[in-house]
């Protein structure tokens, strides 16, 4: 079963997670949603695919009402991240959804209507729930062609999306990263293949460094707290990607 756990609080404004479910088939791949609570409302990022819609609702409603979720923030397109907005607009038929302005025309497809997401340009911008103000920071090619993450700068928390994304074996239950060198070895094969564009990996590294995290929040995996965030930056700096990491055979 998937749980929710708190990982940052401050008054009213709180961030948990509902982590990954050690006991979901193994043809489905793991996911983390975030709840972001402000003033009574939530904000869901990627709040995750239609099948594990009733194990993410029964986490989420131990501790904070279904029917407060005011926002979706949808990373990018996936079915794995976003297809179960269908079924929480049944739970909430007002909610919107901020998405890259590229798959406005896609994610109706889950369900919703044309007023039910708010494009987001690609140059990000400022996302006002209730008493915080968050953004989204641009992570195209990162690894979706319309790709955002969402800073919380009260909080210092990233919402990286896949970046930072891991894929753990059953008995890797650690919701913080403990050892970064031993977790390279879950996440290497995944951004060397799902991440595109070297220039915009090199990009977002400046742009993450800049804003200085405290955590960074990945969609698979665990989450990286303190020194390991500068850690993971530098790796994924150095790290061969997309074409220049793809070995094919010579035609």
């Amino acid at each position: 079963m998937k749980k929710i756990q708190t990982i940052y609080s401050d008054n009213d404004h709180k961030w948990s997670v509902i982590a990954r479910d050690p006991s979901k088939p193994n043809w489905l791949i793991d996911t983390n949603e975030y709840l972001i609570e402000s003033d009574g409302m939530g904000l869901l990022t990627d709040p995750g695919g239609s099948e594990i819609f009733p194990e993410v609702f029964s986490a989420l409603v131990d501790v904070f009402p279904a029917s407060q979720i005011k926002n979706i923030f949808a990373s990018h397109q996936d079915p794995d991240i976003v297809s179960s907005i269908s079924l929480w607009l049944e739970v909430n038929p007002s909610i919107r959804c901020y998405v890259s302005w590229l798959w406005t025309g896609f994610l109706p497809h889950f369900g919703g209507n044309a007023d039910t997401f708010i494009p987001m340009p690609d140059e990000g911008m400022e996302i006002l729930h209730q008493n915080i103000k968050l953004r989204s920071i641009p992570a195209h090619f990162l690894h979706s062609a319309g790709n955002l993450n969402l800073w919380d700068p009260a909080a210092k928390i990233l919402f990286s999306g896949d970046v930072g994304a891991a894929l753990l074996p059953v008995d890797e239950t650690d919701l913080i990263v403990k050892d970064f060198d031993k977790h390279i070895r879950f996440m290497e094969k995944f951004h060397k293949r799902w991440m595109a564009s070297e220039q915009a990996k090199v990009a977002w590294c400046e742009r993450i460094s800049s804003l200085k995290p405290d955590m960074l929040c990945p969609q698979h995996g665990s989450v990286f707290q303190g020194a390991d965030v500068e850690r993971f930056i530098n790796w994924f700096s150095e790290l061969k990607i997309g074409m220049d990491a793809l070995e094919l055979p010579k035609p």
